[in-house]
C-alpha cells in the first residue's frame, strides 16, 4: 500500500505539471516541440528531393560545375569553396552562442552581448553569401538551349570543357536594340522574352566555329556529361527553341527544371529561418544590454534563442549535404 502511493506521488509529482514540468521550463518546452516539428517538415523536404533527384539521377545537374564561384575570384573554377565558407561560418557562430549561453549561467553580462553580437554578424555573413550564392545562380555563366522536348544543351569547346554563348555567338549587327530603352518609352524585359543572343545568333555562331560541340544533360558518370560529336550536334541544334540564360522557377540553364526549384524552394526556406532567427537574436541582444536578464537573475531566454539556433545550423549540415555534396 504505501509503494502504491509512493508511486502516484512520485507520477503527480513528474506529470503534474505546473510551471516546470519534468524540470524544464514551459518555454524551453515549448521551443524544444517548435523544432520538432520544423524538423518533420526539413525531413520531408530533403526526402522529396532525395525521391525527385533519384527519379532523373541521368539527368541532374553536377553541383561541383554549378555552385564554383568565389567573390573576387572570376572565372576561377573553385567547386563548392564557397558554400564550405558559408557552412564554417555557420558553424562558427554556433560556437559563439555556446559561449554566451555559457556566460548567462554565469551571469556575466558583458560577455553575453559580446558573444551575441558576434553570432548576429556570422548570420548576417551566412545570409549575404546566401543572397550572393543566388544571384550567380540566377544570372547564370555559359547560357545555354532548350530543345522542343525541353532538354538542356549545353556547348563545350575543342577541349570539352563548358563554353559561354558570348565565347562563340555571332552577334548580328543589324540588329534593332532601340525599343530595349526607356527613352523610346518602350520597358526592358529580361528573361527568355530578351536574352542577351538570339537563337539565331547562337546557331550562326555555333556553325562558324566548327570546334565547338553539344553537351547533353544525359550523365555518364558522376562527373561527366554526354558530349556529341560534331555532326551529331549539328543535327541536334536544330531542335533548339530557345536561349536559356541563368535560372528561375521554368526553366535553367544547368539541367533539369527541378533542381532550381529545390535549390529556391529549400535554401530559400532555411534562409527564412536564418533571418528570422538573426531577428530573435538582436532582440536578446538588446535585452541583454538593457540588463534585462540582469534583474531576472537569469539569462534563460538566451538558452532558448541559442536552441532555435543550433537548430538552424544543424539543419543546414544536411541540406549541405545531401544537395550540395551527394
Amino acid at each position: 500500500m504505501g509503494a502504491t502511493v509512493t508511486t502516484a506521488a512520485t507520477k503527480e509529482t513528474t506529470w503534474g505539471g505546473g510551471n516546470e514540468p519534468l524540470k524544464v521550463s514551459y518555454g524551453k518546452m515549448m521551443m524544444w516541440y517548435f523544432i520538432l516539428s520544423d524538423s518533420l517538415t526539413f525531413c520531408g523536404f530533403l526526402v522529396g528531393y532525395g525521391f525527385t533527384r533519384y527519379k532523373f539521377m541521368d539527368t541532374w545537374p553536377i553541383a561541383d560545375e554549378v555552385f564554383n564561384h568565389f567573390p573576387f575570384l572570376h572565372g576561377v573554377d573553385a567547386p563548392m569553396f564557397y558554400v564550405a565558407l558559408m557552412t564554417f561560418i555557420l558553424i562558427f557562430s554556433s560556437v559563439t552562442m555556446v559561449l554566451a549561453v555559457d556566460a548567462g549561467h554565469q551571469m556575466k553580462k558583458n560577455k553575453v552581448a559580446v558573444y551575441m553580437f558576434l553570432t548576429i554578424i556570422g548570420g548576417l555573413v551566412f545570409l549575404g553569401s546566401q543572397a550572393w550564392e543566388w544571384k550567380n545562380f540566377i544570372n547564370g555563366t555559359y547560357g545555354a538551349v532548350e530543345t522542343r522536348g525541353g532538354s538542356i544543351l549545353q556547348f563545350v569547346g575543342e577541349d570539352g570543357k563548358q563554353i559561354a554563348l558570348g565565347d562563340f555567338a555571332k552577334v548580328d549587327p543589324n540588329r534593332d536594340e532601340a525599343t530595349l530603352t526607356r527613352a523610346k518609352a518602350t520597358w526592358f524585359v529580361k528573361g527568355e522574352n530578351a536574352p542577351t543572343y538570339s537563337l539565331a545568333e547562337v546557331k550562326a555562331g555555333f556553325e562558324a566555329n566548327p570546334n565547338v560541340r553539344i553537351r547533353t544533360q544525359l550523365t555518364t558518370d558522376a562527373k561527366h556529361k554526354e558530349i556529341l560529336t560534331r555532326e551529331q550536334s549539328v543535327k541536334r541544334l536544330e531542335d533548339a527553341v530557345l536561349v536559356v540564360e541563368g535560372a528561375n522557377l521554368i526553366r535553367n540553364e544547368y539541367g533539369h527544371k527541378v533542381f532550381a526549384d529545390f535549390f529556391f524552394f529549400i535554401t530559400g526556406f532555411h534562409g527564412f529561418h536564418v533571418f528570422t532567427g538573426i531577428l530573435i537574436n538582436v532582440v536578446i541582444f538588446f535585452n541583454v544590454l538593457l540588463g534585462t536578464y540582469q534583474r531576472r537573475g537569469s539569462y534563460e531566454m538566451v538558452e532558448k534563442g541559442g536552441l532555435y539556433w543550433h537548430f538552424v545550423d544543424l539543419v543546414w549540415v544536411f541540406v549541405f549535404t545531401f544537395f550540395y555534396l551527394v
